[in-house]
């Protein structure tokens, strides 16, 4: 025999069915906004590796989805002017290198910052935290002056040495530091006789390997599109990283729309196969960081 619900059964079955309903509209309409979002930023990728495979004449009489037969001919057109694989080794051992030296250096120096006391030691950090608000391009003159000076022009040192004093890597660094690293392990080296730089290589970098992984691919991708400092402080066209080298494509021979998307495409394949293989850590360590801080 069939049993009735009773009335206020029914009442409460009825709002869970609304609240679902509900509930998926509103994941549907969050769902559509984000692969919306999503396709409006992977349209102008799509369309640079489209047009990178079009020749002058498509590329400004037309507009097209679909991939053209002038791939190789762009390619080879670009290689009888400027050796872009050169650029490319200089953009990576440019970046790479001041990575390193920007992370390590940044790490101890706030090391130094969050673990000693010293008189003075906030006015210099803020006095740091102000060399933040300066715009890098008004120093370009003195570094010019200094690096003339010291011989140092048209020379790797000339990028790496600047990039490696990186004032928001040592702010971030320190804020990591001083939540994640008590310091009472720092102490308990001290007392097992463990000099400074055997704490900081053995016990603090490894604790910060969250936070420089993280700081060190916003870093590298930083000084990857370093276009302006090159173009000042090189003058030897074998020096150039990819940035300038691509920008000269456009200047010295003239505007080739096809040979220009080419050679963006080529110089930004770096970043985007970072972020695609990296994209978990870097969330989670920046996740991370926020947590803790």
């Amino acid at each position: 025999m069939q049993t009735v619900k009773p009335v206020e059964q029914q009442k409460v079955t009825l709002q869970q069915y609304d609240t679902v309903r509900r509930l998926t509209l509103g994941k549907v309409i969050i769902y559509l906004c984000l692969i919306s979002l999503a396709v409006i930023c992977i349209i102008p990728f799509y369309l640079m590796l489209i047009y990178s495979t079009h020749n002058n004449a498509t590329i400004a009489s037309t507009f097209t989805f679909l991939p053209g037969p002038f791939l190789v001919d762009n390619y080879m057109n670009m290689a009888s002017k400027i050796n872009i694989w050169r650029g490319f080794a200089n953009s990576f051992f440019i970046a790479g290198t001041s990575t390193v030296l920007s992370l390590y250096i940044g790490s101890l120096t706030a090391y130094g910052f969050a673990k000693f006391k010293f008189k003075g030691r906030n006015w210099l950090f803020l006095f740091l935290l102000a060399t933040m608000m300066v715009p890098g391009q008004l120093a370009l003159i003195g570094m010019y002056r200094l690096f003339s000076t010291l011989g140092l022009l048209d020379s790797y040192a000339a990028i790496i040495l600047p990039a490696a004093a990186n004032a928001f890597n040592v702010f971030f660094i320190k804020q990591f530091m001083e939540s994640s690293i008590p310091d009472e392990i720092i102490e308990s080296a001290r007392v097992d006789s463990a000099g400074e730089f055997r704490t900081f290589n053995q016990i603090v970098l490894p604790i910060l390997g969250p936070a420089i992984s993280a700081l060190g691919i916003f870093t590298f991708i930083g000084s990857w599109n370093n276009f302006l400092t090159p173009l000042v402080l090189f003058f030897s066209l074998d020096k150039y990283p990819l940035p300038v080298l691509v920008a000269l494509v456009q200047g010295y021979y003239g505007m080739d729309y096809g040979l220009l998307y080419l050679g963006v495409a080529i110089s930004i394949l770096p970043i985007i196969i970072v972020f695609a293989i990296f994209s978990r850590q870097i969330i989670g360590s920046v996740a991370l960081g926020a947590v803790k801080g």
